[in-house]
């Protein structure tokens, strides 16, 4: 017999086991009560009732048979316990094994889901309890609810096929086996990191995994007690132990929040600390802010990694690192950056992170190179010296240097950064080699110039002053009512920014650095500096001045003026204190900060904003770069579309253009648009509701993955919609605030707006309309791009130049895990 198995008995009401502490004296007239035990076929776990610590309350749980300490390993009532002795365990209608207290109420049964004919229940040598059929399969078992001991065998981890997440919870305390503050789970979110979490809060991360262990846990290492692993595969990803020798070990989430592995001593009889985490204050999460790092052997502990420096010096000398720190000289992606190789660190935080098994180190740092979104690199698997490919989309977060543990990891910097780096006689070289070639330079860039100055000249002579508009941009007449625009002195701008501070810059765009600034009498701006080496170039800068200077509407970030003085060409707009929709939706904490009611009206805003666009300004303007970035929120939440960079306006009854320069951010892009160069109202429509689609779903259309099909955003969606399924794309930080109704409406209506067809796609005005409406939507088809294949052979199929947007450059190819 392999463990203790209660046949279950069906009457009206209870079919009543007593199980005795022998493994193979069971009657069906026998139950387990606060007096019995169920032991395991080799004895080494049994179950029944206890009262932890000092606590008068009365438990069902399963504990270690031979050990003489009761350690309880899994507690069923936990949350509800009994009150006193009376509790049985027992069998009810029809068949479900039930926990009963002393007035025949129900205090605790396992989900059962699948066949109950003839089921049995079993505690396995394992200590798993599990609830099986008649065939044998199981139905449930307790390793699928874990309480605070990760036992061999058992799995932390999310099963993609049926949802069913398994993590580590707390107990309240020595006395109390309820749920706790503290969580210990494997996040499947990039690439896999186990996360100890107190409430929402992380605490402790323990870094990716790398083929030997994880990154930021040095002190788990190859043993004679257990073998441990992380398992990743499309339908799971999982982290556990085995035991390889006959010592007793256990893995424990302690009340106060610490990790614990303990190993049992027989000759003292007693549980032996094996190791813990978090181990020392650099453990603590993000302690020294992005692109910071922590080495307990310094003082103060946190530093910024070479080549940076602290975003925020005053604050950093205070003790305050919780800014981190930024790059002593910014990218510049398109003139070339390089890597710089840091050794011995824990990786940092992958929840934003691509990752492929099969690429060399080499083809990851040329992969890296091409996106200017891509922050590092390293191997992914450091056996065996090295392979696979892991990126860095984002800031840097929560790095440990080590004295002699660690892995290797190539940051992107500046290419002026790395020249120091080089050799003496490399260095000899290089300065021989770059006078000859400065030389030769000086003197294309002296003709140059003189051309330039020429053609320069010769434009202004033609044209009459530096606003002149684009080739089928804005009229004659618009471009002569734009000079009206109030006109801001540098020395205003600079003042007001503290001369462009960096404690004052509140990022970086394909146009240029954006600050914070405040004019004398109080009023907030940010301001747009047209960067020297922006690829969008005068041509952006005029087009945003001469397209929207006379817009206005509640959902268009409003422009107050411009700065035109040397070289400086710089917009002012009013500050928007919440950032954009971007840095809300597709961030795991942030996102709850966006309940329903706040993401139906950002739809409905930035609705009536591109109706106001396309249909009731002065000239009829398509975006062409509409997506989350580009939707600023207010201090009310409000959303205003900005950067008009890209913007092209018709006349008349024009309702479509074609052009050899393909501008804007694939994923949000038409398919017309990417493909042929034709852009229309219709081309806003799409991108809106790809909009519409990521709001109610948190989730980016690029780089969209699920674990049954490669489809992006669009293709999920519509798959869902297809099958009646379109609840299950609602974002979950939405369920207790969605009015359903309008949720699914407001899907049915992304749908429509990303038709393959323009002429499908509804136009604003009826859009508007059918989201404050009630009326039978139009069945959807299928969406353009609904594959990032798709996006990917379109882009590359078609003759045009394509240029994105900087600040959203993607990498086509990849799928984020």
């Amino acid at each position: 017999m392999e463990g203790l198995k209660i046949p279950f008995l069906f009457s009206s009401l209870f079919s009543i086991l007593i199980i005795s502490n022998a493994v193979d004296s069971i009657t069906k007239t026998q139950s387990i009560t606060g007096r019995n035990t169920i032991v395991s076929s080799g004895g080494s776990f049994e179950m029944g009732f206890f009262s932890p610590g000092s606590s008068q309350n009365t438990y069902l749980g399963i504990w270690y048979k031979k050990i003489s300490i009761r350690t309880v390993v899994w507690v069923a009532n936990r949350e509800i316990p009994l009150v006193n002795s009376s509790g049985i365990l027992t069998v009810i209608n029809p068949g479900i094994l039930a926990l009963v207290n002393g007035t025949g109420s129900v205090i605790w049964s396992p989900n059962v889901t699948g066949s109950t004919q003839d089921p049995v229940a079993q505690l396995k040598e394992s200590g798993n309890l599990v609830v099986k059929d008649a065939n044998d399969n199981i139905l449930w078992q307790s390793f699928d609810y874990p309480c605070d001991t990760l036992l061999p065998g058992m799995k932390l981890g999310k099963n993609f096929v049926t949802g069913l997440e398994r993590h580590l919870s707390s107990w309240k305390s020595s006395d109390d086996p309820a749920r706790g503050e503290f969580t210990y789970r494997c996040d499947p979110q990039g690439y896999p990191q186990n996360i100890l979490s107190k409430g929402p809060v992380e605490l402790f991360r323990t870094g990716p995994w790398n083929g030997l262990g994880f990154s930021g846990n040095p002190n788990l290492k190859p043993n004679s007690i257990y073998t441990y692993g992380l398992v990743y595969t499309k339908k799971e990803v999982s982290y556990g132990y085995e035991l390889i020798s006959s010592v007793v070990s256990r893995f424990a989430l302690h009340h106060t929040g610490i990790m614990q592995r303990f190993t049992w001593i027989d000759r003292t009889q007693e549980w032996v600390l094996y190791l813990t985490a978090p181990t020392d204050n650099c453990d603590n999460y993000k302690l020294c802010g992005p692109n910071g790092k922590c080495n307990v052997g310094n003082s103060p502990v946190c530093g910024c990694l070479n080549k940076f420096v602290p975003q925020n010096q005053t604050e950093w000398g205070n003790g305050d690192w919780s800014n981190g720190c930024v790059r002593r000289t910014a990218l510049n992606c398109h003139n070339g950056d390089g890597f710089l190789k840091y050794s011995r660190y824990k990786m940092p935080d992958t929840r934003n992170s691509w990752f492929d098994k099969s690429m060399t180190l080499k083809e990851c740092e040329i992969m890296c190179l091409k996106n200017c979104s891509c922050m590092a690199y390293a191997n992914l698997d450091i056996t065996g010296g090295g392979s696979g490919c892991l990126l860095w989309f984002e800031e840097l977060i929560d790095m440990k240097e080590y004295s002699d543990n660690g892995q290797d990891i190539y940051i992107r910097m500046a290419s002026s950064e790395l020249a120091g780096i080089k050799g003496k006689k490399r260095e000899i070289v290089a300065v021989t080699l770059a006078l000859l070639i400065g030389l030769l330079l000086l003197g294309i860039s002296v003709t140059l110039y003189l051309q330039k100055k020429k053609r320069k000249n010769s434009q202004l002579n033609k044209e009459g002053n530096p606003m002149n508009n684009l080739e089928q941009g804005c009229t004659d007449k618009s471009q002569k009512e734009d000079l009206e625009l109030p006109l801001f002195d540098l020395a205003v701008i600079a003042n007001s920014t503290s001369n462009f501070s960096i404690n004052s810059k509140l990022g970086e765009g394909g146009f240029g650095p954006v600050y914070k600034g405040m004019l004398e009498g109080g009023q907030e701006i940010a301001v747009k500096r047209l960067s020297k080496n922006s690829n969008q170039g005068l041509d952006e800068f005029k087009n945003e001045v001469i397209c929207i200077a006379k817009l206005q509407h509640r959902n268009l970030v409003k422009l107050l003026g411009c700065c035109i003085q040397g070289e400086e060409k710089m917009l002012i707009y009013e500050y928007m204190p919440n950032k954009s929709l971007d840095y809300f939706i597709f961030d795991q904490t942030r996102s709850t900060l966006l309940d329903w009611p706040k993401r139906f009206h950002i739809i409905n805003g930035i609705s009536r904003g591109l109706l106001y666009l396309h249909q009731d300004s002065r000239l009829r303007i398509i975006h062409r770069d509409l997506k989350a970035s580009n939707i600023l929120l207010d201090v009310d939440m409000n959303p205003k579309i900005s950067d008009f960079g890209m913007a092209r306006s018709f006349q008349g009854n024009e309702t479509e253009a074609n052009t050899n320069k393909v501008v804007g951010t694939y994923g949000y892009m038409s398919p017309e648009y990417a493909v042929d160069g034709l852009f229309s109202v219709k081309s806003d429509v799409f991108s809106f509701g790809v909009l519409v689609l990521e709001i109610v779903s948190g989730k980016k259309n690029r780089g969209f993955y699920h674990p049954d099909h490669h489809l992006n955003l669009l293709g999920h969606a519509w798959r869902l919609y297809k099958e009646g399924r379109s609840l299950e794309l609602i974002d979950e930080a939405l369920w207790d605030s969605c009015y359903l109704t309008e949720v699914l409406r407001s899907i049915h209506v992304g749908l429509l707006c990303v038709q393959q067809s323009p002429e499908d796609r509804p136009i604003m005005s009826s859009v508007v309309l059918m989201l404050g409406g009630e009326r039978t939507l139009p069945q959807a088809k299928q969406p353009g791009f609904f594959t990032e294949r798709n996006v990917l052979e379109a882009a590359s199929s078609s003759s045009k130049e394509a240029t994105g947007s900087v600040n959203e450059i993607t990498i086509t190819m990849l799928n984020a895990r």
